[in-house]
């Protein structure tokens, strides 16, 4: 049995209100009671060890997504707990569990351990003097029950993965502090600790992939944008790139296949009638492989809002698990750093993954 789950716009689910972090433990500036409250919760201190002595502009932008990231998953986890413990209809029961006590209790948990992760964030980037430290926004969440919740935490955290393997890239390539890089690596662990639990309540393998797949952060920015209802600070100031939304329209499958797409182009000079076949492809993220491009077919236009096909090719590059698509101008890349320049609409999230009997661990 194979499980396909697409994260497209919110437009395609159910939307939950606007939701602003609660602030009865501080979060994102608590006191030294308060923090030792988090610290308690999240089973751990932050890093005592000293700031590195220069950070690079690119350094700061990957600190500045970190911080922007890491206040949405702690709003989300807050938005979780909140539901499961009001007993919100679709909440009442987690999947693989016999109750929600012991979800509950990991998810306060991570909550807590998320918050650290952000605060690490804005210290660092208060520490540095960057011009724009990323506040918590105010959100809404397109989880129905507390299965799609699950569902959109395993897809984002799978996302978040592949973004700070390349930001460690980019730290390396600027010549950014070895201990920046080895913080960042502790917090690549501890989220793929959670993707495996996550994945597991899913009826999924806990281990995606041998390589997991990589991302951008651009791609990631852009991602996080569908989530965002308004932000006390002037998002276009984190100097990233924000691509328009691909929304992938066709469920997938375990299989080679064609996959529909639409993405409305207005203000990207590609929303017009007469773009020809050859000028535009799908390129796929999967794994550590360099990017897959496939050609579009069956163009079709609705005023700016494009759709058309493109092969999703599964057997050849076994595309388990997390795969990321891009409408882009170009074909030729040789690594997924050189994606986002030559993209037009991004990101497509497709997630395909067999399923585990679950072998009486719900009853």
């Amino acid at each position: 049995m194979v499980s396909a789950t697409l994260i497209h716009t919110l437009g395609f689910l159910c939307l939950t209100s606007a939701f602003v972090i609660p602030s009865r433990d501080g979060f994102p500036d608590p006191n030294s009671q308060q923090l030792l409250d988090i610290e308690t919760k999240a089973d751990g201190l932050l890093s005592n060890e000293p700031p590195p002595p220069a950070l690079s502009d690119a350094g700061i932008a990957n600190f500045q997504l970190i911080a922007f990231n890491e206040n949405f998953e702690v709003a989300f986890f807050s938005s979780l707990i909140e539901n499961i413990t009001n007993n919100v209809p679709g909440y009442e029961r987690a999947p693989g569990l016999k109750d929600t006590d012991s979800l509950l209790e990991i998810l306060k948990t991570v909550k807590a351990q998320e918050e650290l992760h952000a605060i690490t964030a804005i210290q660092t980037l208060e520490h540095f003097n960057a011009t724009l430290v990323p506040e918590p926004c105010t959100y809404t969440f397109p989880s129905s029950d507390l299965e799609s919740a699950l569902s959109l935490a395993e897809t984002f955290t799978a996302v978040v993965l592949g973004t700070l393997a390349d930001a460690e890239k980019s730290f390396a390539e600027n010549n950014d502090a070895g201990d920046v890089i080895r913080a960042i690596a502790s917090v690549i662990g501890q989220e793929g600790e959670q993707n495996g639990f996550y994945r597991f309540l899913l009826d999924r393998k806990p281990s995606e992939r041998p390589f997991l797949t990589t991302s951008t952060g651009p791609f990631a920015f852009s991602a996080l944008q569908q989530f965002v209802v308004s932000c006390p600070f002037n998002v276009s100031d984190i100097p990233i790139p924000i691509f328009t939304p691909l929304n992938v329209v066709t469920t997938p499958e375990a299989r080679d296949m064609t996959l529909t797409f639409s993405a409305d182009l207005s203000g990207t000079g590609y929303a017009q009638n007469g773009t020809s076949n050859g000028d535009l492809f799908i390129t796929y993220l999967v794994g550590q492989q360099v990017p897959i491009t496939e050609p579009i077919s069956n163009v079709n236009y609705d005023g700016s809002v494009i759709t058309f096909d493109a092969l999703f090719p599964f057997s050849e590059n076994i595309m388990e698990g997390l795969s990321i698509a891009a409408l882009t101008n170009s074909s030729n890349f040789e690594d997924a750093d050189d994606v986002p320049a030559n993209t037009i609409a991004a990101p497509g999230l497709i997630q395909v993954n067999d399923l585990l009997a679950r072998r009486g661990r719900d009853q």
